[in-house]
C-alpha cells in the first residue's frame, strides 16, 4: 500500500472552487483546513486552470514517446519548474517528469519510447548458471593476491609493534 493520500476527484474540485471564489484566505488556510499541504492545493489548481475538471480526475494515463521528448525539451527550452510544466501539459505527477528526464540525459531519447511499466522479463542481477563459473585460474590469483597482501599487513603490524617497543625501551633508560 503506498504511503501517499488518495483524494476523490470531488474533493479535489470543492478546494479548488473554494480557492478561485476568492473566499477561502489562500493556499495556507485551505491546507489546515482540509488536512492537504499547501503544494499539492497549488498542483490542483494549476491542473484546473490548464485543463479542468478533467484534469484533476485520477485516471492512469499512458505517454508517447514523442510527447515525453517534447515535455523534457519544452523545459529545457523555456527553463519552467517541473510543477508548472505538469500543469501546462496534463500530467497528475510532477516526479514523472523528473523520471523522464533522468532517462532523457542519461540513455537518451530512444529510451523513452520503452515501455517501463511492471515486471521486467529477467532479473537484470541474476545471470544464467554457465555464467556463474568463473574462471578457476582467474580465482586462484585473487587467492595468491590476498594471502600475500595479508601476509605484508601481518608483517607491518609486527614492524610496527617492534618499533613502537624500541621507542620505550629507549625513554626508560633515559
Amino acid at each position: 500500500m503506498s504511503g501517499k493520500k488518495k483524494y476523490t476527484d470531488e474533493f479535489k474540485l470543492k478546494v479548488v472552487m473554494e480557492y478561485l471564489d476568492g473566499h477561502s484566505g489562500g493556499y495556507r488556510l485551505l491546507s489546515v483546513k482540509y488536512g492537504v499541504d499547501r503544494s499539492i492545493i497549488k498542483r490542483w489548481i494549476d491542473l484546473y486552470k490548464a485543463g479542468g475538471v478533467e484534469q484533476l480526475s485520477r485516471v492512469t494515463r499512458t505517454y508517447s514517446g514523442e510527447f515525453k521528448i517534447h515535455v523534457v525539451e519544452y523545459i529545457h527550452q523555456t527553463s519552467i519548474s517541473i510543477n508548472r510544466a505538469a500543469a501546462m501539459f496534463g500530467i497528475q505527477s510532477p516526479p514523472t517528469i523528473s523520471k523522464w528526464e533522468r532517462i532523457y540525459y542519461e540513455e537518451g531519447k530512444e529510451a523513452l519510447f520503452e515501455e517501463r511499466r511492471g515486471r521486467r522479463k529477467s532479473m537484470p542481477g541474476k545471470k544464467n548458471d554457465n555464467s556463474k563459473k568463473k574462471d578457476v585460474n582467474e580465482n586462484a590469483d585473487l587467492l595468491k593476491e590476498v594471502q600475500y597482501l595479508r601476509m605484508e599487513n601481518e608483517y607491518l603490524k609486527k614492524l610496527i609493534a617492534l618499533v613502537q617497543e624500541r621507542e620505550k625501551s629507549e625513554k626508560q633508560t633515559k
